[in-house]
């Protein structure tokens, strides 16, 4: 994961004459003090080793001018990178940072730390042994860290990089949460066209329903009413017959001589 912290300064002679070799002089762990443990912090030493030897492999070039760093080079890794530049005497200044950590402000950084180091440790530096400057550089090599800690209160353009991430921040919560009350008002109608579907159905199943005991009431009426009719039929019937036999026997017997 890659962040835009400061991490370290480091300060190197650069041999000349033909050879790549370089010395440490001095470094200062900028990672350590702020957060240790970090990688380049206080559990990891070898940082200074591979710095040197991507300068040896790739020097600053094309300095000319006298008191003046410059053959400014960046050389990133997956998660870092280091900036460096040189004097025409061989003094080499480096920083390790995050990758996106403004390179600008980084130069800058080495740009304001090579005046007022070579005025005091120039002559030192022609001749200082491997690491021998370290303790003596620490107030010098920390304040510059400290002052080019956060980029973007040293570089406008990394400021501004700093509020256009903001703002696409931003604008992913709010596009985050658009899109969210878009899901939810999709869900509403998505429930509520399922609630009319089902009312519906409900309304259909009820007319079904009335129909049904409709037609079932009128059959109940025509059995109830055939039933009755037919009670009636069984008990008039005989009724209406011994009637009419009575009435033929009654006249019959009225002919009769006395």
């Amino acid at each position: 994961m890659t962040d835009n912290k400061l991490r370290c300064a480091l300060v190197y002679r650069l041999e000349g004459g033909g050879s790549s070799e370089v010395t440490l002089l001095a470094k200062y762990d900028h990672a350590s003090e702020v957060e240790a443990g970090e990688l380049y912090g206080s559990r990891d030493k070898s940082y200074s080793d591979a710095v040197g030897m991507v300068i040896a492999n790739d020097p600053p070039s094309g300095v000319a001018d006298e008191n003046t760093i410059g053959g400014f080079k960046v050389v990133q890794s997956d998660m870092h990178q280091v900036i460096y530049g040189a004097d025409s005497e061989g003094l080499c200044l480096a920083v390790i940072t995050g990758k996106k950590y403004a390179s600008r402000a980084a130069i800058k950084m080495l740009q304001d730390l090579y005046t007022p180091y070579s005025e005091q440790f120039g002559l030192q530096a022609k001749s200082a042994t491997n690491g021998s400057l370290t303790k003596k550089s620490k107030t010098i090599l920390a304040s510059t860290c400290k002052k080019y800690d956060d980029d973007s209160k040293v570089d406008k353009a990394a400021a501004l990089n700093v509020k256009v991430e903001e703002v696409k921040l931003q604008m992913q919560d709010n596009i985050a949460s658009m899109l969210k009350n878009t899901e939810q008002a999709e869900s509403l109608a998505e429930r509520s066209s399922q609630l009319n579907e089902q009312a519906h159905v409900f309304q259909k199943k009820s007319k079904d329903l009335k129909k049904q005991m409709r037609c079932k009431n009128i059959k109940m009426t025509i059995i109830l009413v055939s039933l009755v009719v037919g009670i009636l039929i069984i008990i008039l019937v005989p009724l209406i017959v011994r009637a009419k036999q009575a009435a033929k026997l009654a006249s019959g017997g009225g002919l009769l001589p006395r």
